[in-house]
């Protein structure tokens, strides 16, 4: 254990307060950018661990995020305290008292459906229920009906005259209906002639 102790590196500062320091020692108008500020660590504190630039940059973040540094064309700088707060993006909380106020307003009520009233009037229930009525449909007022029409009977024969001066068939269109069947190869009856 004796020499973990001696080859450990001498103990440095929290990053949140060495980049506070190196902003205040750099004290550049516009601020610091993270290069500088990582040049004037390393050459102040020296011995570094290893994923010093990661570190920096997280820290960096953090910083930025909470508050305490302003972040403003790339630079880093210290945020004036006369200047209003800073307000994220997005729409901005209520404030809780406003809320509290007008929601107020009586005991509150549990979560679900309330439980039947036990001193409500029962209604006895007949042994037949009445009759359901068919629902109407409400006409669209151009006295169709909606939808698809259906489909006719074809007439056959009877007074119009016969079927075939009425409706064409297959035989006077040459063509039959339908698929047509498959055709199967004659190859399978060869006659053999001497």
């Amino acid at each position: 254990m004796a020499a973990e102790e001696v080859n450990k590196p001498k103990s440095l500062p929290p990053y949140p307060e060495m980049i506070m320091d190196a902003i205040e020692a750099l004290d550049e108008k516009n601020g610091s950018n993270k290069s500088a500020i990582s040049r004037h660590i390393e050459s102040t504190y020296g011995d570094l661990p290893a994923g010093h630039s990661a570190l920096l940059t997280d820290h960096l973040n953090n910083m930025k995020d909470s508050g305490e540094l302003v972040f403003y064309k790339n630079n880093y700088i210290k945020p004036d305290p006369n200047a209003p707060p800073r307000r994220g993006r997005g729409r901005p909380p209520k404030p809780k008292g406003l809320i509290s106020q007008i929601f107020d307003s009586g005991p509150a009520r549990p979560r679900g459906r309330p439980p039947k009233d036990p001193n409500a009037a029962v209604l006895p229930k007949s042994p037949k229920a009445p009759p359901k009525l068919p629902k109407v449909k409400a006409s669209s007022g151009s006295g169709k009906p909606r939808g698809r029409p259906r489909k006719m009977a074809r007439p056959s024969g009877g007074l119009g005259g016969t079927t075939a001066t009425t409706e064409p068939t297959a035989t006077t269109t040459g063509k039959p209906r339908g698929r047509p069947p498959k055709v199967k190869d004659s190859m399978t009856e060869v006659s053999v002639e001497q």
